[in-house]
């Protein structure tokens, strides 16, 4: 009797082992401290590779197409131009973690086509109402699904342009 117990604990045991393992590893994944990888500011944008995605009473905002990259560390890093309604532009080149529902400003555009350094160096979470809605649009209609990103550069833009892609 009291082998056949042992028995069927051994075989709940090992039938239990594969669920035990994936917390274990989903946990150790948490548990990695994220790193940010290196930040390389691209080019000036130009007109022609802006694409349009978000207006609001008083701006519109825009991608530079050639900025758009996503980064090793899970980073969705672009370029945005906001024009309000009396033609005034701000530029910047920004990061949006899915993963934590955040943003990031890593520089401001100047006129001569540099960028200057922002000075904060913090990731804020992405608020989705109000001047700052433009991000909580990317992030929940162009770049992630979930806390997943949603592909590669190449598909975000085309959900950018409007191609709803279909894996099925």
């Amino acid at each position: 009797m009291l082998n056949k117990k042992l028995r069927h604990i051994a075989i709940i045991g090992l039938a239990l082992l594969p669920v035990s393992l994936a917390f274990a590893a989903d946990e150790e994944e948490e548990d990695k401290e994220w790193r940010e990888v290196a930040l390389q500011l691209p080019e000036a944008p130009k007109a022609e590779n802006l694409l349009n995605f978000y207006k609001s009473p008083s701006q519109s905002f825009a991608i530079d197409t050639k900025s758009l990259i996503v980064a090793t560390d899970g980073t969705i890093r672009y370029t945005m131009v906001a024009t309000s309604t009396g033609g005034a532009k701000n530029i910047s080149y920004e990061g949006l973690r899915c993963q934590s529902y955040e943003v990031k400003l890593y520089a401001f555009g100047r006129p001569d086509g540099t960028w200057s350094r922002s000075r904060r160096n913090q990731w804020d979470a992405i608020i989705n109402t109000g001047a700052n809605k433009q991000h909580a649009t990317l992030f929940s209609e162009y770049f992630c699904e979930g806390k997943t990103i949603a592909g590669k550069a190449s598909v975000l833009l085309d959900k950018l342009r409007g191609k709803k892609m279909s894996y099925y």
